[in-house]
Order: C-alpha cells, then structure tokens, then sequence
C-alpha cells in the first residue's frame, strides 16, 4: 500500500480562544521538511498534556474526507486548502479502515509507525466555527491518527508514503477509535484484553486499556 504525499505541514502555537493556544493552524512547508522523534522540525504543540511526546509525532488525516465534511457543513474555506484538521501529512488513498496499529511507513528516508488513533476535542469545532463536528467523527470513525517515529529522516512534498511492515492484524485504527470512544461500540472483556496487549498501541492508551480490564 503506498500513496503519494502532497504536502508536510507544520504550525506554531497561537492564540486561538482567548488565553487558549493552539497550534492546529498548520501550513505546507516549501521544501524538506526533517522528520525527528518529536515530530517535524518547525512544528509544536500548545497543549503538551493532550498532543506531542513520542506516540504522537506526526498527525495524518486523510484528504479522502473533505469531500463529505464539504457536504455535511455545507461548504467551508478551511477544507480548499492542506492540513485543515490540523494534520501535518496531507496524502489520499489510505484511510483509518486500511491501516493497523503498528504498521510501518517509509516517507522519504523516516520510518514511521502507526501508535493510536486520533480523538477529537473542542478545538477542531472552534477551528472551523462549527458544533457537531466532534459527534460526527465518534459516530462515523473518521478521526486520523498518529505515528512515532522509528527512524529520523527527510521527506519532501510528493514523496510516496508506503506501507512496508504489517502490524496488528485485525486491528485497524477505526476499530480501535470505535472501541474506544464510540459508544454505540464498547469493548467486551475479551476486546479489552486484546487491546491492552497490542505491543505498538500508545503506551497512554495501553495503561488506560489494562486498567479498565483491572490486570
């Protein structure tokens, strides 16, 4: 599975609700963009308690929505233009149902894998000035995800983006968002068990996992 990428995007913390920082705002980088184990050089997060740390490097949303979140808002200015979700890959092809947690991504000379889905906050409603928005991705699993980064590397607007390791099978990252967040989609025992023990899961995600099964 590979899919080409159209922009690496990047953003600094800024006023966004009053006294209230973010950094969702992203724009295209020009050129190489370097791709560390925090994240991509030049990009930074305002609420380090939430977002960044290792297991959320780099953030992927797949262009493959915008077309129905043009629908459902009725049109938007944001949704013209790359990393309205905040993500810094911007690529189409690969969405939350083809991918697992733990499958590795050669971008340019990084190697990326995948470590936890995303969930959505506040602030993606405010971004766009628009409630609702948070409810339609729990219900729909459109929610993106985040990678860590196994090797540091460059990358560049119009590299490949490509799998090339599986991870856990069976385990893709909607199914996991859903069981999760999704209440219409809540985790049995067993399911509880069998996600604490995936290995590349975020270690947050992995803790809270192991102690709502009580291990």
């Amino acid at each position: 599975m590979k899919t080409q990428v159209s922009a690496l995007c990047a953003g600094l913390p800024r006023p966004f609700n009053g006294a209230e920082m973010s950094a969702i705002d992203k724009r295209p980088l020009p050129g190489p963009a370097m791709i560390r184990s925090f994240g991509i050089e030049g990009d930074m997060v305002a609420d380090t308690v939430h977002h960044g740390g290792p297991d959320m490097a780099v953030h992927h949303y797949p262009r493959d929505h915008y077309a129905g979140w043009d629908a459902w808002l009725g049109g938007h200015d944001m949704l013209e233009r790359p990393a309205a979700f905040g993500e810094n890959i911007v690529a189409q092809g690969i969405t939350e149902s083809d991918v697992c947690i733990g499958d590795r991504f050669r971008l340019g000379s990084a190697l990326l894998e995948i470590s936890q889905p995303r969930k959505p906050c506040w602030k993606i409603e405010h971004h766009f000035g628009r409630k609702g928005m948070v409810a339609r991705i729990i219900k729909q699993h459109n929610c993106g995800w985040y990678y860590r980064v196994i090797e540091e590397g460059a990358a560049r607007p119009g590299d490949m983006l490509e799998r090339v390791e599986s991870g856990h099978e069976g385990w893709n990252v909607a199914r996991v968002f859903a069981k999760l967040y999704d209440p219409a989609h809540r985790p049995d025992p067993t399911e509880l068990v069998a996600m604490a023990a995936l290995k590349r899961l975020s270690v947050t995600l992995r803790d809270k996992l192991a102690s709502q099964h009580g291990s």
